[in-house]
């Protein structure tokens, strides 16, 4: 068994990584083997939080666009999130893993509340910990609460899981000369206008220390290789001295 590089990770997934090959919803499939891997970080002793999008089942900002108003559309995209955590949960929880969801709402027939206490304890006992609901407010978004939820339970590390290995100079999907870039700052991503994750976001993880790696959800392993130490997508840091530690 490899060591884990680092003690507490925040994994922020999208919605569309729990929809497999349907259009919309929940596959078991993707599910069962997401929620095998986050056991697995666990059992090499690495305390995990997760936050999970709803864009599986409804993207706020895509209503808003629709011209639903923006306040109704992230007040709907929230509880879709609460629908993905608890699947989640289950799934992890069948594999013998103690997991607590936390949501930013009030949903205390389902969950519970958002505590900060609370979740960091939750972490040092064992328990995976998922925060649902976002921020609890609209205009933000579930990458944003990915980021303070890394910098308030003291994350070693973010890893936004995404459908591409890493960070490119172009949509790869669109661009087939599209470049991956292995590292860069903060400031170099937000110049560049890379869409790796929010500006909100990405100034979170600047202004507070807090490393970014961004890798293939796909990729089945991927995650726990990489909290072992291998080099896998791109790290976004908040300087050039990162690459040296």
């Amino acid at each position: 068994m490899v060591a884990p590089r680092y003690r507490r990770i925040l994994l922020k997934l999208s919605g569309e990584a729990l929809m497999g090959r349907r259009e919309f919803g929940l596959d078991a499939e993707p599910i069962r083997r997401l929620a095998a891997e986050i056991v697995e970080l666990c059992r090499i002793g690495v305390e995990v939080g997760l936050v999970i999008g709803g864009g599986n089942i409804v993207r706020g900002a895509e209503k808003a666009a629709e011209g639903l108003d923006r306040v109704t559309s992230d007040s709907m995209g929230m509880p879709a999130t609460v629908i993905n955590a608890l699947a989640m949960q289950d799934a992890i929880e069948h594999l013998g893993q103690p997991v607590r969801v936390m949501s930013a709402l009030k949903i205390n027939q389902v969950c519970e509340d958002y505590i900060r206490r609370r979740a960091i304890r939750h972490l040092e006992k064992g328990r995976v910990v998922i925060f649902a609901a976002g921020l609890g407010n609209p205009f933000f978004t579930t990458d944003s609460a990915a980021s303070l939820r890394a910098i308030e339970i003291n994350a070693d590390l973010l890893i936004k899981a995404t459908k591409v290995d890493g960070v490119y100079t172009a949509d790869p999907f669109k661009d087939p000369n599209a470049e991956r870039i292995p590292y860069m700052t903060y400031d170099e991503a937000l110049k560049l206008r890379l869409a790796v994750m929010d500006t909100t976001a990405l100034v979170l993880c600047r202004d507070h220390n807090i490393p970014l790696r961004v890798m293939n959800v796909f990729e089945p392993g991927a995650v726990v290789h990489l909290v072992q130490g291998e080099e896998i997508g791109s790290l976004i840091a908040p300087d050039l001295g990162y690459w040296q530690t």
